[in-house]
């Protein structure tokens, strides 16, 4: 972080330029990113001590740290304007007027071995005041700009030495304007209790209970500016060990999160009341900025997993002759799949995916995004190295998981429907209509694709999102109105979301979110059933999936599972053949049983009034649909050039009415 002097720093403010420094001196860091009319304030996260100063204390870094405010920074270091203290507080108290800011003495321990001489107390002195000048300049410009303000003042507080039950919370409100404010407060208070913590802590919120607001950070900004409400918040501090020093790290992870969301909902409300906000999305009040460290840790994402494909890599080189070979045996032998050698070296993709700096990262939900893309791809990249072994199951469950009872639920449901004579007298379509419909949904939509014939997919069609290119299956037929929810399934979702993430500034979306299948998959089947091409053999095929995962991952081998879905699914051989490989190429590949629980789940998305578009945007997930509209609200995401057709204009009317009520019959 660049280091800048008081008079730079206050320059810049006075201009409205965003930055990030550090004061000449040391003692605070300042981050604008976005002018809003909120400011956040960590006063007493510092444990700095000057050398000169060590050799004179008679405490302990422990004992220093106690009465300090740990974690404090980062709790606010999502929010877009942050002034942080680095000093100790033993240095100086920025929390005390400038008289009584230098301790002789603090709860109840001898401070200084011999007494500080005035030059020592003057330097820290001096920076106590240059905090306060930037202080008064970012207040004076919030308030010239939005002709109000409110300043969240976090704090955080020890509680072993209270005989009574203290909150989690609590906000001293002694010396705000309570006539004009008090609505104002209540509501923080409210918000902050709404809270929900790990490790089932109940989270309890309180006003004027253990602290009461006296400080001089809200004494100073309350005496300077009329139209400014701060809330000296304490912390209890839950989140490490008082005793020890010890940090958890996910309580700390928690409050960074929640404490964003809690600050961003009453920041929306306290400026469409007392500021002249225009905004009417809480996300605005965010910065926009596309911050470097995202750039550097996505491009570098990007970097090492943009030729990773482990669709392609699972589809066996030698399907064909071993179907021939397991009629042949009368299904009475396992096919035994051979593979491609695969093309990355595990252990150092690895590695790579690990030295990336996500803690550079200061919004706390896009750093937790960037985790779950590393962590998700680890078990991807396991997958890869266990490709043909007994291994790749048990990294195919870790990632994909497995049926569950409300999954197989929903499979028999499918499969005990009576037929429906849904298919009319038309001719199979082969191969060449397959790729001029394809080529005509491509122009529909706007953009270019390559289609190719492949003999070793698996799949009737499969989409190769990095070379933007649509594989079909060799010798395939269709009926048309199958071919017609593959064209919407492979290319209106599948090659839609590619094409979108490639024009987004971001690629982590191009590169695919964790367990991205469930919601891509359900998406796809969606627009098959929103563009009146949903089939009751298509759905019922999406069932045998589960029912045959299930098997699979219960210890049946391929032929028993074979056998059951021909003599008790009833399903062609032929077709039975490769969906069977399907589940159980690689070694065991689980996957293929979300695409009926994401059919539920995106369904009742939809049906519940959501907009689908923000999931377009790339491999996304449901999971982060949140932090998704969030990201383009601000700007930081653009909007999917390419939407669904379907989504845009549904065709229920093509289907038959059965459908709505076997669709709601999906729990």
């Amino acid at each position: 972080m660049r280091k800048l002097s008081i008079d730079e720093i206050i320059r810049r403010i006075e201009q409205g330029i965003t930055f990030q420094a550090e004061s000449l001196d040391g003692g605070f860091r300042i981050s604008i990113n976005e002018y809003v009319p909120y400011i956040c304030t960590a006063i007493h996260d510092g444990h700095r001590f000057r050398d000169e100063l060590k050799l004179k204390t008679v405490l302990s870094d422990y004992e220093r740290w106690y009465e300090e405010d740990p974690y404090t920074g980062d709790f606010i270091s999502s929010m877009p304007i942050v002034l942080v203290g680095n000093d100790s507080r033993y240095e100086y108290d920025l929390n005390r007027n400038p008289a009584s800011a230098v301790f002789d003495e603090a709860w109840g321990k001898k401070v200084w071995k011999r007494p500080l001489t005035k030059a020592e107390r003057q330097r820290s002195l001096k920076k106590h005041e240059q905090y306060y000048r930037v202080t008064k300049a970012l207040v004076a410009k919030i308030e010239e700009l939005f002709e109000g303000c409110v300043v969240y003042d976090m704090h955080s507080y020890n509680h072993i030495r209270w005989e009574r039950e203290v909150p989690i919370f609590n906000t001293g409100t002694e010396r705000i304007d309570s006539k004009r404010f008090g609505d104002s407060a209540e509501s923080w208070r409210l918000g902050l209790e709404k809270i929900e913590l790990p490790n089932d802590i109940e989270s309890t919120s309180t006003i004027n209970d253990v602290f009461f607001g006296r400080g001089y950070n809200l004494e100073f900004i309350t005496g300077h500016f009329s139209n400014t409400l701060v809330l000296a918040t304490e912390v209890k501090k839950i989140y490490c060990n008082e005793e020890t020093g010890q940090p958890y790290p996910e309580i700390i992870r928690a409050l960074k999160s929640k404490l964003k969301q809690a600050i961003l909902n009453h920041a929306h409300g306290f400026a469409k009341e007392f500021t002249n906000w225009e905004h009417k999305k809480k996300a605005r009040l965010l910065s926009k900025d596309l911050e470097s460290a995202i750039l550097e840790v996505d491009t570098q994402l990007y970097s090492a997993l943009k030729g990773f494909e482990l669709l392609g890599a699972l589809n066996p080189v030698n399907v064909e002759s071993e179907k021939k070979k397991f009629f042949e045996s009368r299904c009475t032998e396992n096919p035994d799949f051979q593979y491609k050698p695969i093309k990355i070296d595990p252990f150092h993709l690895k590695r790579k995916l690990h030295r990336l700096e996500l803690e550079k990262i200061r919004d706390v939900h896009i750093q937790r995004l960037y985790e779950s893309v590393i962590n998700a791809y680890t078990d991807k990249i396991d997958m890869l190295d266990s490709l043909g072994t007994s291994k790749f199951l048990y990294n195919s469950l870790r990632y994909f998981g497995e049926p569950t009872e409300q999954d197989l639920n929903n499979a028999w449901f499918l499969q005990r429907l009576p037929e429906v004579d849904e298919f009319v007298a038309e001719p199979l379509l082969d191969i060449n209509d397959a790729k001029a419909l394809f080529k005509q949904t491509f122009d529909d939509y706007g953009f270019k694709g390559k289609i190719e014939i492949s003999r070793s997919i698996v799949a009737s069609a499969m989409v190769l999102n990095h070379q933007k290119k649509v594989l079909l299956k060799k010798g395939a037929t269709f009926r048309p109105k199958e071919l017609r929810f593959l064209a919407h399934h492979e290319i209106g979702v599948h090659m839609v979301t590619t094409m979108n993430s490639n024009l987004q500034p971001l690629k982590v979306f191009n590169i695919g979110l964790p367990v991205n299948t469930k919601t891509q998959e359900g998406l796809a089947v969606l627009s098959e059933y929103l563009s009146g091409n949903i089939t009751l053999k298509r759905l019922k095929q999406l069932g045998q999936r589960v029912i045959a995962t299930d098997m699979m991952v219960k210890g049946s081998d391929f032929k028993k599972t074979f056998r059951f879905t021909v003599n008790d699914l009833g399903m062609d051989p032929t077709e039975a053949f490769y969906l069977v490989t399907r589940i159980y190429r690689g070694g065991g590949f689980t996957k293929d049983h979300l695409y009926l629980r994401g059919l539920r789940e995106m369904h009742q998305f939809w049906k519940d009034g959501n907009d689908l578009s923000p999931l377009l945007i790339g491999k996304t997930s449901l999971e982060h649909y949140g932090i998704i509209l969030e990201m383009m609200e601000r700007g930081i995401l653009k909007k999917p050039t390419y939407v669904t057709k379907p989504f845009l204009a549904p065709e229920l009317q093509d289907n038959d009415p059965i459908y709505q009520y076997i669709i709601k019959g999906i729990h």
